[in-house]
């Protein structure tokens, strides 16, 4: 079948603010007393901000509740948005969603992020006209790996699971992707490491491998 929608996930595929998610939790560990570590650490790409937050209190037995670990969280994050020069878009990845855009396929936002940080986003580097709707993973119970962010994006996209191709950098992702059904391309040229792409069903480090004429052999 042919493909007729892209489903992207956002932080280390569209934007890289990997970098600053770390230091804002990694400052907001700090203030609440977590020692969390590198591994440790690296089980948390994906998921959302409760969902590390609430880990993070399980672990280290926190009384604070887990609003106050988000909003440090945030905080720190907005203040690294605006004033740290490492932050920027993925290379390659602009031109990647033009190719698609000017091609008819129809893309959908997929992310672990919260609303706000989607609009910060997309607001910095004007990319809402480019996607058809967007879903957080703030508007669901579970999340990454469940998979249910990728079917409800299959469904914003009006078109098959089965026509749709998910784009995605974390284990937690790509296991999603996995587990609905969805053909899932694993981008492993970011600063995301240390996570398993087993389940990926093509594995790139350069946007340009994902254009249309090179996924004719899948779709």
């Amino acid at each position: 079948m042919p493909l007729k929608a892209v489903l992207f996930d956002m932080d280390g595929v569209i934007v890289d603010t990997e970098p600053i998610h770390k230091k804002a939790y990694f400052k907001m560990f700090e203030s609440f007393g977590a020692d969390v570590d590198e591994e440790l650490y690296s089980t948390f790409a994906g998921a959302s901000t409760r969902k590390v937050c609430n880990t993070v209190i399980d672990r280290f037995g926190l009384t604070a509740a887990v609003e106050n670990l988000e909003e440090v969280k945030r905080t720190f994050f907005k203040e690294y948005f605006y004033n740290d020069s490492e932050f920027d878009m993925v290379p390659g990845v602009r031109e990647l969603i033009a190719h698609y855009y000017e091609n008819n396929i129809k893309m959908v936002l997929a992310t672990s992020a919260s609303h706000a940080t989607i609009d910060m986003v997309f607001e910095r580097f004007d990319l809402k006209r480019f996607f058809k709707d967007v879903i957080s993973g703030t508007d669901l119970k579970e999340s990454k790996p469940n998979p249910e962010i990728f079917l409800k994006a299959a469904e914003l996209s009006g078109e098959s699971a089965k026509e749709c191709m998910v784009i995605e950098d974390s284990t937690n992702g790509i296991t999603a992707a996995h587990r609905a059904g969805i053909f899932c391309a694993g981008y492993n040229g970011g600063k995301t490491k240390l996570q398993d792409y087993s389940f990926a069903d093509i594995v790139v480090s350069d946007f340009r491998e994902l254009e249309l004429q090179k996924l004719k052999p899948y779709f």
